[in-house]
């Protein structure tokens, strides 16, 4: 059953991408956002972050929720830590409210079985990945309980892919996707790694 559209749903247009699981810290000035904050923490109720893109706003976002208010300034400034919780698309815009609001759809994944071995592979990759760059792999247990988007939620890829994750309505394919940007995100190491190596010997490779 297809749940019914939300209205007056608060957005937060920003220059991010969340994604569902992921902690993302705001610093909250601006008077409308102030108002919209106020609110969520009255009531308490999600508010979406939408990415302000170049070239306009997008219309799937990942609803959020304030999981801590860090610090809260005399003028109603705030520092607050929030989480994604499920993504969304824009159905219409509102300008009724002191905020930026619209009507929203949530959105769910379509029926299908998880794949196993895409799951393992992508899981594995992961582990790689974070063990390359800290050296610590993650704990068993609780890598065999990540999604696709917790696992991206901690890689600082680009916003295009992170919004390339977000429009996906299937996990398999996310995690194909997530795969595939670890991997790169392990060969621009690779990269980096070498070209420092190089930089330190001057461009030249010694044997003594």
């Amino acid at each position: 059953m297809v749940a019914p559209p939300v209205r007056d749903f608060p957005l937060f247009p920003l220059g991010l991408v969340a994604l569902p699981g992921e902690v993302v810290p705001l610093h909250v000035f601006e008077e409308r956002f102030k108002a919209m904050m106020a609110r969520c923490l009255e009531e308490p109720s999600e508010f979406g972050i939408v990415w302000l893109a170049d070239d306009g706003l997008r219309e799937v976002g990942c609803a959020c929720e304030i999981t801590e208010v860090v610090d809260r300034a005399e003028d109603g400034r705030l520092n607050i830590l929030t989480r994604g919780t499920r993504p969304f698309q824009i159905l219409e815009r509102e300008e009724r409210l002191a905020y930026p609001a619209g009507t929203v759809e949530f959105l769910d994944d379509r029926t299908e079985t998880l794949d196993g071995t895409v799951a393992s592979l992508a899981r594995e990759t992961y582990a790689d990945l974070v063990e390359r760059a800290t050296d610590n792999r993650p704990d068993p247990l609780e890598l065999a309980k990540m999604t696709a988007y917790e696992m991206a939620g901690t890689v600082d890829f680009g916003l295009d892919a992170k919004q390339g994750l977000l429009d996906m309505r299937s996990e398999n394919a996310r995690l194909r996707l997530v795969t595939r940007l670890f991997r790169a995100a392990m060969k621009r190491m690779e990269f980096v790694s070498h070209a420092q190596a190089r930089a330190r010997s001057n461009g030249k490779v010694r044997f003594t």
